[in-house]
């Protein structure tokens, strides 16, 4: 499936950062609770929500809430299957996918 440049642009903008990077990392082995990850990258929860957002967003991670023996609410992430091969075509496919077929206009 084919982008458009937005979608494009989220994805990229997504793996656009250090700690972002270094989430798909520590997720690629398995899925991690919340307090686990962030232990292992050493940031806080509330920054590192902020970040799981943005590829939650674009579709690379998915978040599953879960109830421990305890009845306390856990949130685990995992990496949800995801390539983004970037090449001049990437990039004018999106565009063209903009101007889908409810968008072209006519030439004159």
């Amino acid at each position: 499936m084919a982008l458009n440049s937005a979608e494009l642009l989220e994805a990229l903008a997504a793996i656009g950062h250090p700690l972002r990077l270094k989430i798909i990392e520590a997720l690629a082995a398995d899925r991690l609770h919340v307090s686990e990850l962030a232990r292992r990258l050493g940031i806080s929860r509330p920054l590192l929500y902020m970040h799981l957002q943005r590829l939650e967003q674009a579709g690379m991670i998915t978040g599953e809430l879960e109830l421990s023996d305890g009845g306390r609410a856990m949130r685990f992430y995992r990496l949800t299957p995801f390539q983004i091969t970037l090449t001049v075509d990437t990039i004018l496919d999106a565009l063209r996918a903009d101007d889908g077929p409810d968008n072209q206009q006519e030439s004159p």
